[in-house]
């Protein structure tokens, strides 16, 4: 059995994805394979791919037709051998002690998943080049060559995912806050496989994260917190807004929501919904709503109501917790009511 499993999901990123293919390579820890799973790339990631397979025999390709990401991760969690797993996004890199240090945390406190950050100095840095029309393709951040002992990294460990994680606005003077799992993105942590391996991601929305880490949180899974920036993410640069754009976000959000309100309603103790609701469900539902504005059309309108619709039906939006909630309660119910 291999120790780690990295599971790349692989669609139109050939000018990221030998960076990223480089960072795994130059991992301090040896024992990982790389399930490279190429979505029906159209550029060249598939003859990168054959060339990083033939140089190292712990990159695995999956060659499938395109069905997104969750499909892909879905893919490559089926072939997937190592006794945990590391999800890395094609376009975005890891520090070369990634594995190293999870790894040492993970068997250490015998935790089910070991969660990190990543760098909020570089993700800046791209951005501003970006507005200055600079190119942010060769920017290397100072901390890839910053070297740690796993044995002295501070860490947190908890039973009790839902005190720590949160989607939530951060107060500055929270005690907690170093230790805050923030959002819900699925490649920021080291997961032990038998934890997640009955867990798939939904295929065809976007957002997939927030419903399956929901969905993880369940578990009660014990958590190694360790609030190292060990990934290097590359931040969506935006562009124009197009109202089907931003009606396949809301009809997504809409289906992550109502997933995990169903299985929360079903599976979830009254603490465990409490915090579900109050740290996630009513930040996905705003983020939801706030798409309306974008939609320009009256066809794309009434799909969007519906969406809601369905949310107020089955209790979804009952409940607000906090004062803001409540706000945006009331305008969902006008904007559902066409008021």
């Amino acid at each position: 059995m291999t120790a780690v499993s990295i599971i790349i999901p692989i669609y139109n990123v050939e000018k990221y994805l030998r960076r990223c293919l480089d960072s795994v390579l130059n991992q301090t820890f040896s024992d990982w394979e790389a399930i490279c799973v190429n979505d029906g790339s159209p550029d060249n990631c598939m003859e990168i791919l054959k060339e990083y397979c033939a140089k190292d025999s712990r990159f695995k390709i999956v060659d499938k037709k395109n069905g997104g990401l969750s499909d892909a991760r879905n893919a490559g969690m089926k072939v997937a051998t190592g006794e945990y797993v590391l999800y890395l996004d094609s376009d975005d890199f890891i520090h070369p002690q990634t594995l190293e240090i999870s790894m040492f945390l993970a068997k250490r406190d015998a935790s089910d998943i070991v969660s990190f950050t990543y760098d909020r100095i570089y993700r800046p840095q791209l951005m501003v080049r970006h507005k200055l029309g600079l190119s942010t393709d060769d920017v290397v951040p100072g901390r890839i060559n910053k070297r740690y002992n796993p044995a002295q990294v501070k860490t947190l460990v908890t039973d009790n995912v839902f005190e720590y994680a949160t989607e939530s606005a951060h107060n500055p003077f929270n005690p907690k806050r170093k230790w805050l799992i923030k959002h819900c993105q699925v490649w920021k942590n080291l997961y032990k496989k038998s934890l997640i391996e009955d867990v798939p991601f939904i295929k065809g929305i976007l957002f997939e994260d927030f419903p399956w880490w929901s969905e993880v949180m369940l578990k009660n899974p014990k958590i190694t917190i360790c609030p190292l920036p060990l990934y290097f993410y590359i931040p969506n640069f935006g562009g124009i807004v197009l109202s089907a754009k931003q009606l396949k976000i809301l009809q997504s959000l809409c289906v992550g929501i109502k997933n995990s309100f169903l299985l929360y309603k079903e599976k979830a103790n009254c603490y465990q919904m409490q915090q579900w609701s109050e740290k996630f469900k009513w930040y996905f539902i705003k983020w939801a709503y706030r798409k309306v504005k974008y939609i320009d059309n009256n066809e794309d309108m009434e799909v969007a109501r519906q969406a809601f619709r369905e949310l107020e039906k089955m209790g979804a939006l009952d409940n607000p917790c906090t004062k803001w909630a409540k706000k945006i309660r009331c305008d969902i119910v006008c904007f559902i009511n066409n008021k």
